[in-house]
């Protein structure tokens, strides 16, 4: 099972759809390995055959080989939409100038998910957002379709550097909400960090789950120093990277008022979700990232 210092050596391939894939190969070998071997990832251009329909598509070559009956697929064939969603605002650069961060992380794991998507033949689609919306696809299944879902997350990693770059998720949502025609899983990755009124956010979640779609909240964040604040005990200069402005404090004069403010915050969002059958899954980017794609293969077998 790979490790995010493992993904993190696919780097030098410089080849995002490269990347992707050798981490997906080595999870799915985990997931074999794994108490999670009974998920059904099939791949080549095959699916599991339904009981009363047509034998005409049936394999029965690999039939003789496995003695499980596959139907072979097609081009058109699709069980599923997916549209990801990834907060890029200047707060998911964090931390700075660091080796990895949320939006690395984030790039990584939906370049992941498209991979398993586009080898399940499920269609994908690929938004970027922070204040308004940056970029919007549709959902779609062809090669070409992906190569330029990969491309741009390339991009987006290559040349996102920008500060004061504010985020807001729910104002963002509500618009998507209405760019999505048709019934999906959306899957949105974010620090969720500028929300004091939750209130809003789930607001804007609840259109989602109004326009009949599915949603999953990756929540990306720092366990480390976002959450636990575990920094030294010297004076530190906080810079907020989406406002600018600037705090100059010793982090052990505040860091249980702090760590306190922000459990319960995560911990609001958490239980509002679940409320309203949204399914989240906290995405520490100091952990393995399989909690990402396990979730997404639990949510994918109950839906289809």
């Amino acid at each position: 099972m790979k490790n995010l210092l493992e993904i993190q050596q696919y780097r030098e391939f410089k080849n995002l759809e490269v990347i992707a894939k050798q981490v997906v190969e080595g999870f799915i070998t985990g997931l074999h390995k794994s108490p999670y071997h009974g998920f059904s990832v099939e791949f080549a251009e095959h699916r599991l055959y339904n009981t009363g329909e047509s034998t005409r598509h049936i394999d029965w070559k690999l039939f003789a080989r496995t003695e499980k009956l596959f139907v072979k697929r097609y081009e058109e064939e699709t069980n599923l939409r997916c549209n990801i969603l990834i907060d890029t605002s200047s707060s998911m650069l964090f931390p700075y100038k660091k080796e990895f961060n949320k939006l690395l992380f984030s790039v990584y794991t939906s370049a992941a998910l498209i991979h398993l998507l586009s080898k399940q033949r499920d269609a994908v689609g690929l938004t970027f957002f922070d204040k308004d919306i940056g970029l919007h696809t549709d959902t779609k299944l062809n090669n070409s379709h992906i190569r330029f879902l990969y491309s741009r997350l390339q991009e987006e990693i290559n040349t996102h550097q920008e500060l004061n770059k504010r985020t807001s998720v729910a104002e963002s949502l509500h618009k998507i909400s209405e760019m999505i025609h048709k019934r999906s899983l959306v899957i949105i990755f974010s620090d969720m960090f500028e929300h004091e009124n939750v209130d809003d956010l789930i607001n804007a979640l609840q259109h989602l789950k109004h326009n009949k779609h599915e949603v999953v909240i990756f929540h990306v964040f720092d366990s480390k120093y976002e959450l636990n604040f575990e920094y030294e005990n010297r004076p530190y200069r906080f810079v907020d990277l989406e406002t600018g402005e600037v705090l100059k404090i010793n982090p052990n004069k505040v860091r249980d008022v702090y760590t306190g403010k922000v459990k319960k915050l995560f911990e609001e969002i958490k239980l509002k979700s679940g409320q309203f059958h949204i399914d989240f899954v906290e995405a520490d980017i100091n952990e393995d990232f399989k909690n990402v794609l396990v979730s997404f293969l639990i949510k994918r077998q109950k839906l289809y």
